[in-house]
């Protein structure tokens, strides 16, 4: 199990692996190598090869071993690599960097961290070609605090000034959000480095200093396509879609061309601002330019239509996949059931349990939220109950609220309180939020109290259970009880967010702002 501690390191030097004969001889020399090298192309043919690399006691060579470790994580076969790595009687540290490499971009990262710790134990020493990988693993973790133990080796083995090595690190601190961190690496490079700059405008713009990641971003005397990247989902990240907009039309004004993730964050943007004719621009461009159709595109484009409403283009970008992702139907049940089609989500739920594909969480969110946009109620603790015995799927609390809102849009308030009293997890202020407003529909004022007190009691400074309760107190004719929860806002300073909404006019997207204050 993985801990937020460094594994005890007792390196004190780093050895050069030693002199080996030529890699292209030494394939040529052997038959079977060469047919790895130049006829093997699926994991079937590998086996076989394998097998026979082991009959005739080949597969103990460092390079014929390394050859299909390369091989298997070119296909992300991680597994299977993982497997030859482990049987391997001396591998060598670029068997390993492939698999910790391999590792620590998967998705399954915490897997890199636990071959490292296995290098570490064995007869082969990391080099400087280990760390960078490792150090990027702890970012996709979130485990900032190991990245820093790892820091500390660097510097006791002279390695911090690496520039790859230097790079990683930067990159794990902005990605964990200890940007103090970040910041003085940053500090302590006299010659400009895109590639660090990169890594602090996403760092910034993650961690929510999006004013202060486009300042550094005006600041670079030089960017990439990553550069444009980190900024432009910056802003949709934190809810700035238009001005992720507008960056996308001055990256374009600049001559740069959009990689696909700036595609995706654009798509994004546009599912948010509920701008069509943008999005269906991206999804033109992205057929002009010969992107490719992955499921992350794909998925971005079926939400993008739903949330804008264009659920006849969304079908049709489902239809076209000849394979279908479980991503894919998550997002068009999803969009159907809030678009008031609960036949049709329920029925493409169908499809899907008939398919090689298995509902999961989300899956049953999507689900649960059409049931409740619809009203049907005994529909929905029909898919509740069936999450956890036919699939051994535990409710999650984003479950729960779904349940609560199918139960609060029919005004059953009490059997609604009553779920979240004896659910076996903690109530979270969402879920005491959703209760709060239906208590205002229904004009329940006395629930809408104890709901807003529990909100208040999770977060003092959520604004969303002050101001509903007081409008309900306003509303039922209490308005000294009003003006006083308003006046208590003021006093523990929670301010009011203004209101905004946007419409699309003309292929423009305008934005309204409600003003004024209490």
């Amino acid at each position: 199990m993985l801990t937020q501690t460094q594994p005890c390191i007792s390196i004190t030097s780093l050895s050069k692996a030693s002199p080996s004969p030529s890699i292209v001889k030494f394939i040529s020399d052997h038959h079977s190598l060469t047919l790895l090298e130049t006829k093997c192309t699926t994991m079937n043919q590998l086996r076989q090869l394998h097998s026979h690399l082991i009959r005739t006691g080949l597969v103990r060579d460092q390079i014929a071993a390394s050859r299909l470790i390369s091989f298997c994580t070119a296909r992300t076969e991680l597994r299977y690599a993982r497997k030859i790595l482990s049987h391997h009687p001396e591998p060598n540290s670029f068997m390993f960097n492939t698999v910790i490499r391999a590792l620590s971009k998967s998705s399954v990262p915490q897997l890199a961290v636990e071959v490292f710790v296995e290098m570490l134990g064995s007869c082969t020493e990391p080099d400087r070609l280990t760390f960078p990988s490792v150090f990027v693993g702890y970012s996709r973790l979130g485990l900032g605090s190991c990245g820093r133990a790892l820091h500390a080796m660097m510097v006791k083995l002279g390695l911090a000034r690496d520039v790859y090595i230097r790079n990683a690190m930067l990159g794990m601190y902005a990605a964990c959000g200890f940007l103090t961190e970040a910041s003085r690496i940053l500090e302590g490079i006299k010659d400009f480095d895109v590639v660090l700059y990169n890594s602090m405008v996403f760092g910034l713009a993650k961690n929510g200093l999006v004013d202060e990641a486009r300042k550094l971003f005006d600041e670079m005397p030089k960017r990439t396509v990553t550069t444009w990247s980190s900024m432009i989902s910056g802003y949709v990240r934190n809810s700035r879609n238009k001005e992720a907009m507008e960056l996308f039309f001055e990256m374009q004004n600049e001559g740069v061309n959009p990689n696909i993730q700036i595609l995706v964050s654009l798509l994004a943007a546009c599912a948010n601002l509920g701008s069509l004719d943008q999005g269906i621009w991206i999804h033109n461009y992205l057929e002009k330019n010969e992107f490719e159709f992955n499921p992350l595109v794909v998925t971005a484009l079926i939400d993008m239509y739903c949330k804008c409403g264009s659920i006849d283009k969304a079908l049709k970008v489902f239809d076209e996949m000849p394979v279908k992702q479980i991503s894919y139907y998550n997002s068009l049940i999803m969009g159907l059931g809030v678009h008031g089609n609960y036949e049709k989500a329920i029925e493409l739920f169908s499809q899907l349990e008939n398919s090689i594909l298995k509902p999961d969480n989300v899956t049953f969110i999507s689900v649960l939220m059409a049931c409740s946009h619809a009203g049907k109620i005994q529909e929905a603790k029909h898919y509740f109950s069936l999450m956890s015995e036919k699939y051994d799927i535990k409710p999650e609390i984003q479950h729960y609220t779904c349940m609560v809102d199918t139960l609060g849009r029919a005004g059953l308030l009490n059997e609604a309180e009553d779920l979240i009293t004896k659910m076996p997890i903690k109530p979270d202020k969402v879920i005491y939020a959703c209760l709060i407003s239906h208590c205002k529909v229904h004009k329940n004022v006395e629930m809408g109290k104890r709901a807003a007190k529990k909100v208040v009691e999770l977060d003092p400074k959520d604004r969303g259970g002050y101001v509903i309760l007081a409008n309900m107190l306003g509303a039922d004719g209490k308005f000294e009880e009003s003006v006083d929860l308003r006046v208590k806002m003021e006093e523990r300073e929670v301010r009011e967010e203004r209101g905004g909404s946007s419409i699309e006019v003309g292929g423009v997207v305008h934005e309204f702002l409600a003003h004024g204050g209490f």
